[in-house]
């Protein structure tokens, strides 16, 4: 049918058809490849990518986060391999990178500008890995994040700073890490935040944990979860569940300043140092002139004793040393 259709046409109108029509064939045998920009490959180098911009770089036995990210690959597998270390822009290029799993690697250290620009990652998997500190900062630059998985590291502190304000974050995972209590600044800058996994922690029974035991009364949680969160008592060596513990059984606790308090006594602190420098000072020279003054004192008063006991005083000496007391003494 085509064929007869052509034959009926002109020479030069059949040639124009036939070049009109070649990209279309060419697109209809290509199919859906994408198209590549140059200076920036969507895929990176021995992984696989597939539609919807995921690139699958699983269990490849990579040291490194592999080079040729683009702003094309929106979910980034990254687990089961040999990372060690996440240095700075490690995810340079990937700004659109919604997803990114980075479990079960050998990460020991996390640079604190390792996932800047990264602005819109909603999910971040960092868990089973050799992580024992974190810089403060890390996590500030993800505003979007909504999941954050820290479970099976190392970690013994995690300091507000660490995270930031994420105000976003919804999931937060710090099972099975060494944490022995989470400071109160850590919970108040995460407003979203509904599950909190925190069981396999040595939580210590202290006012360390008042925080948290806050926190999970106004968030109760399954029987099935709250039973496995215990805390160990250093005195009498018991368990004690974290959600046993009523806002009373911290009176004994000093209360943190508040922010007011803070900056009355950051205030007051080099006003009285000056205010008591200045007493010093002033005391000092009190001390100085009372001490010149008893000095000139007791330069005034010898003399005078001195001629109170001797009243004849250089007179009876030259007296007794002249030739008429000479020759009367004769």
């Amino acid at each position: 049918m085509r064929a007869s259709f052509l034959s009926r046409l002109p020479p030069q109108l059949s040639l124009l058809l036939l070049l009109s029509l070649r990209p279309a064939w060419t697109q209809e045998h290509v199919g859906t490849a994408p198209s590549r920009s140059p200076g920036a490959p969507e895929c990176p180098e021995a992984c696989s990518c597939s539609l919807g911009g995921k690139a699958n770089c699983s269990a490849l036995e990579l040291p490194a986060v592999p080079a040729g990210l683009s702003w094309r690959v929106c979910s980034l597998l990254l687990d089961h391999n040999r990372v060690s270390a996440l240095p700075p822009g490690a995810f340079a290029g990937a700004g659109s990178l919604l997803y990114l799993d980075l479990r079960e690697n050998q990460l020991r250290s996390v640079h604190a500008r390792a996932f800047w620009g990264l602005g819109v990652l909603q999910w971040l998997d960092l868990s089973a890995n050799q992580l024992e500190t974190l810089s403060p900062g890390t996590f500030a630059p993800l505003r979007a994040l909504r999941f954050l998985s820290l479970a099976g590291n190392r970690l013994t502190l995690l300091e507000p700073s660490i995270l930031g304000a994420l105000p976003l974050l919804r999931v937060l995972s710090l099972q099975d890490n060494s944490l022995s209590a989470l400071e109160a600044g850590l919970l108040n800058s995460l407003p979203a935040l509904d599950v909190l996994r925190l069981h396999g922690n040595p939580w210590t029974c202290s006012c360390a944990l008042r925080p948290l035991c806050t926190w999970l009364r106004k968030h109760p949680r399954p029987p099935s979860e709250t039973e496995t969160l215990l805390c160990v008592s250093p005195r009498r060596q018991t368990l004690s569940l974290l959600t046993a513990f009523p806002d009373a059984a911290f009176r004994h606790c000093a209360r943190p300043l508040a922010a007011r308090d803070l900056a009355v006594v950051y205030a007051l602190g080099p006003v009285s140092f000056l205010a008591s420098l200045a007493i010093c000072l002033a005391l000092g020279s009190v001390l100085t002139a009372c001490g010149a003054r008893r000095r000139r004192r007791r330069i005034t008063v010898r003399p005078l004793l001195r001629r109170q006991l001797d009243p004849e005083g250089p007179a009876s000496q030259e007296g007794a040393g002249s030739p008429t007391a000479a020759a009367t003494q004769a």
